[in-house]
């Protein structure tokens, strides 16, 4: 197992557990007995309940039409699941484990594109020894369209390192950026470092984007940060900076 180290604007220090090749396949064939169990429950309905079977015009073409409009949810399985679950389908849920961006943000729908269609080409029977070999070989776990996408799957079993100046002394050189964190209570920035810390070992990006919004309509701030993450971080540590000189 081997780690993504990210190092924020604020020299905060996450180390995420990459998925083993084993946690991936298992997930792999989680998914693929849910396709099975699918199949199996739509054609059971359709055919057995339904009746489908006798309504269909006894030719190929509408054959394959039926059976190809049936197999669309199948084709798609990765990327719509990655896409409404957040980097998850359900094999992966089920072994906890998630895709990110390799610099440890959320993965958007561009990326989960990018991962199905070379999926197509390295995961896909009789090609998936080329995932697998690539995930072998590969420092970080990954396949193929990870390394195109710029994400990895990581491991949401492990506890992650988080190494931080939260409630700590600031550097001397440090520079504010939001001098309205000074509207925040004590009890608010506990609040806002222990959700912040836990999300962040979850890799619940969506929880960190709802703490921004939060942050932002209790002081007044508007944000200037790269991103959601580097901006509670920022907070954290200006409230240290201004209280500490108070």
């Amino acid at each position: 197992m081997s780690e993504l180290s990210i190092t924020t604007t604020q020299n905060v220090n996450i180390n995420f557990n990459t998925a083993s090749v084993g946690e991936r396949m298992l997930a792999y064939i989680i998914d693929l007995l849910v396709i099975i169990a699918y199949y199996v429950l739509i054609y059971y309905v359709l055919v057995e309940l339904v009746g489908l079977g006798d309504l269909i015009p006894n030719d190929p073409w509408s054959e394959r039409a039926v059976h190809g409009l049936i197999s669309l949810p199948v084709l798609f399985y990765a990327l719509w699941q990655e896409a409404l679950m957040e980097g998850q389908t359900i094999g992966k849920r089920i072994m906890k484990i998630k895709v990110i961006k390799i610099d440890g943000y959320q993965a958007g729908f561009g990326d989960y594109l990018i991962r199905w269609i070379l999926r197509i080409v390295e995961v896909t029977p009789p090609f998936s020894f080329i995932g697998l070999i690539s995930m072998i070989v590969n420092n970080k776990n990954q396949r193929l369209g990870d390394m195109a996408a710029g994400t990895a799957v990581i491991t949401l079993k492990n506890s992650i390192n988080i190494n931080h100046t939260i409630l700590k002394e600031v550097r001397d050189n440090y520079v504010p950026v939001y001098p309205l964190v000074i509207k925040l209570t004590d009890n608010d920035v506990r609040i806002i470092k222990e959700t912040y810390e836990a999300s962040v070992k979850n890799a619940d990006f969506v929880m960190i984007d709802k703490l921004q919004d939060k942050i932002e309509k209790v002081t007044g701030i508007k944000s200037v940060s790269q991103n959601a993450m580097a901006f509670v971080d920022t907070v954290l540590h200006d409230y240290n900076y201004y209280t500490r000189n108070m």
